[in-house]
């Protein structure tokens, strides 16, 4: 060790010092020697002697001062050590395999007093194998749990090389070892705090009778009362469990305050008020559902308020009878597995379409666009809004940048007809082009920005306005001037038919445009198979005194023989799976829309015995399109939501990116399988 170490700095020079000085000494006596020459020549003789026993005196002190220090160093480091064994916070040094080098009094007595050889990983469960030897920089952080204490453990690298690195006396030879140390802070009764302050924070939330009305008019009327009691009997019982507080604000609606630390629970039993309400019966025909919307992590009780009101709003646009928890930015959802109640008055939709009067009135241009790969449906609905823009004197234009084979023969119908302008429809660099202060944006048959024609377009357009029928996700369009989102609805075209019956009167719908909304329905009713209420057929009405022409729509909707081809292939690919749900892989060479096919096959599956809903699956545009069908009982939006897609209760679909179809079939099966076990579908 003492060939290593070396004298340097300022003690370096203050030990050498004095042999420069005999140095200087020496010169001076040669000078002096010129002019006399005794005198210099004993002043050299001195000067040399003094040099020679400086030397001497040098290399025999040098290694002496080294050891002196060394053993200040020691002694010093021995007072470090005793204070490090009695300090109130445990801690040791490791090597980078994690064995034990040296380690204080608390941390033995936490340790239970093993021997010197034990090794950190394992004496104590939860430290990764990798945390000292991969960790990068110069600390790290753990979290652990022993003996039911909450510790973070705090590592710190230290190179052994730097213990004299920046000695000012001692020099040591380069290395690339490391040792650790470890402090182990007991942070018990901060986590217990933190944990109560959180459990002890509020939760705001909304519970609202989806259909209070309706199931009054299927009861008698004198035992109407007491099924409004019954109800508010079950809902007052639910707060109470959770030790919490409700007011009743309406006949069919409540605000509801409780702790935070009953959330957990409800979300392990997945809010059961939902399926306990419907139990409720004293002769009504009709189930009644409530819809609760909870809001948590805001900043404020004001805000938590607000983030009930729009999980509220969400639990509604979804179609009611669930609840709907929107923390900060993350919505979570339970239930929503029953079918979505029809509302028999049209109040709603005459107010709507007040409200969209009142958006065209103010501007001059209006710009109509659905979502990607457009339907008949979101066609139909866009030219309805078309008739009524044209009405009030709007310069109006479609975006449409694919014409699939379903739309070509309706969308050709309007190119050849002089009535209409020949920008009639335009592509997303011509409507970006056409957009400025004066816009008005309406999107239908759509709700979620990244599946319109342009999403570009509601950046850029401050006026937006959204008609859709199918479900409420994450994904919204939030910056809406107006939205009328209504999950009940058969079709968009069936609200938009209602809204031309109200937003001004005389308006004349042409035959040409009826056909395009007849077809709307038809065609996402599966020929009013599907979601066909009392307000699908007066829309249908509506439409046929119009002009509307059921055999002309019918023959417009034809397929070619190698569509029907391709339709009869997935059918023969179809497989039973989980006894209750089919699946199969739609062709997609040779067709122009492969999409449209899919969803055609998913429809026709669900005519086998005991099928409960059909996936069909097949690749477009490098994605795999997967449409979903069912009949009654099996809520399929719940089931694509899962893999990122969305839609209605029967009918729903996804698209999947970088993906195989044996991968999506895997997936969809893999989804069916852990819904059904955890009883979600």
């Amino acid at each position: 060790m003492n060939s290593k170490l070396k004298i340097k700095g300022k003690l370096a020079v203050y030990l050498i010092f004095p042999t420069i000085l005999a140095v200087l000494a020496l010169a001076g006596g040669i000078v002096i020697a010129l002019n006399l020459r005794v005198l210099g020549i004993i002043i050299m003789s001195l000067s040399v002697v003094y040099i020679i026993t400086s030397l001497i005196m040098y290399f025999i002190n040098k290694p002496k001062f080294a050891n002196e220090f060394m053993k200040f160093a020691a002694n010093y480091a021995q007072v470090q050590k005793e204070l490090l064994q009695d300090l109130d916070i445990p801690y040791g040094l490791v090597d980078i395999t994690g064995n034990i080098l040296w380690e204080n009094n608390r941390l033995k007595t936490l340790l239970n007093d093993a021997g010197k050889s034990r090794n950190l990983f394992h004496q104590i469960e939860g430290i990764p194998t990798d945390t000292i030897v991969l960790f990068e920089g110069e600390e790290k952080t753990v979290n652990i749990s022993i003996d039911d204490r909450n510790y973070r453990l705090q590592f710190k690298r230290v190179n052994t090389q730097s213990i004299f690195e920046n000695s000012p006396v001692i020099e040591v030879s380069e290395g690339k070892d490391y040792i650790v140390a470890v402090y182990f802070f007991d942070e018990t009764e901060i986590t217990a705090l933190i944990k109560e302050n959180n459990d002890e924070k509020l939760v705001s939330g909304l519970i609202y009778i989806d259909n209070y009305e309706e199931a009054l008019q299927t009861v008698e009327d004198v035992r109407g009362s007491l099924l409004a009691a019954l109800i508010e009997r079950r809902i007052n019982k639910f707060i109470t469990n959770v030790d919490g507080i409700i007011k009743k604000t309406e006949k069919d609606k409540y605000f509801i305050a409780f702790k935070h630390k009953y959330l957990e629970g409800l979300q392990a039993d997945k809010f059961s008020i939902l399926d306990e309400v419907k139990t409720v019966n004293v002769g009504n025909e009709m189930n009644v559902t409530i819809s609760i919307g909870l809001g948590v992590g805001g900043d404020s009780y004001a805000q938590n308020t607000d983030y009930a009101r729009t999980a509220m709003d969400m639990a509604l646009g979804r179609g009611g009878d669930q609840a709907v928890l929107k923390e900060g930015e993350k919505i979570y959802y339970y239930g929503g597995k029953s079918k979505q109640v029809e509302k028999n008055t049209r109040v709603k939709a005459r107010v709507k379409a007040h409200a969209l009067r009142e958006v065209l009135m103010t501007k001059d241009k209006v710009i109509i666009m659905g979502h990607q790969i457009q339907d008949i449906d979101s066609l139909g609905a866009g030219i309805g809004i078309y008739r009524a823009a044209k009405a009030m004197g709007k310069k109006v234009n479609i975006v449409l940048n694919e014409v699939t084979t379903s739309l070509r023969p309706m969308v050709e119908r309007f190119l050849d007809d002089d009535e209409y302008e020949e920008d009639l429809f335009i592509k997303n660099a011509q409507a970006m082009e056409m957009v400025d202060n004066t816009t008005a944006v309406i999107v239908v048959d759509v709700n979620r920005p990244s599946y319109t024609e342009c999403p570009e377009l509601l950046k850029t357009c401050r006026s937006i306005v959204v008609l859709d029928h199918h479900r409420q996700t994450s994904e919204s369009i939030d910056n809406a001037e107006l939205s009328y989102i209504e999950p009940y609805a058969s079709s968009a075209c069936e609200m938009v038919a209602e809204i031309l019956q109200y937003i001004q009167d005389g308006i004349k719908v042409r035959p040409i445009e009826a056909d395009a909304m007849y077809g709307g329905i038809m065609i996402d009713t599966n020929n009013f198979a599907n979601k066909a209420g009392v307000r699908t057929f007066e829309a249908a009405a509506f439409l046929r005194r119009c002009g509307a022409d059921v055999t002309r729509v019918r023959m417009m909707f034809r397929n070619d023989a190698d569509e029907f081809r391709a339709r009869a292939v997935a059918l023969s690919r179809a497989k039973i799976v989980y006894d209750h749900y089919v699946i199969a892989e739609c062709p997609s060479e040779g067709l122009e829309s492969p999409t449209i096919v899919c969803a055609q096959a998913a429809n026709e599956l669900l005519n086998i015995n005991s099928v409960d809903a059909s996936f069909v699956f097949t690749e477009y545009n490098d994605k795999i399109y997967i449409s979903a069908r069912s009949i009654d009982s099996i809520n399929v939006q719940l089931i694509m939501e899962r893999i990122g897609g969305g839609g209605h209760m029967n009918v729903a679909g996804a698209q999947l990116e970088n993906t195989s179809i044996p991968e999506a079939e895997e997936l969809v099966k893999t989804t069916l399988k852990e819904m059904v076990d955890n009883n979600e579908i």
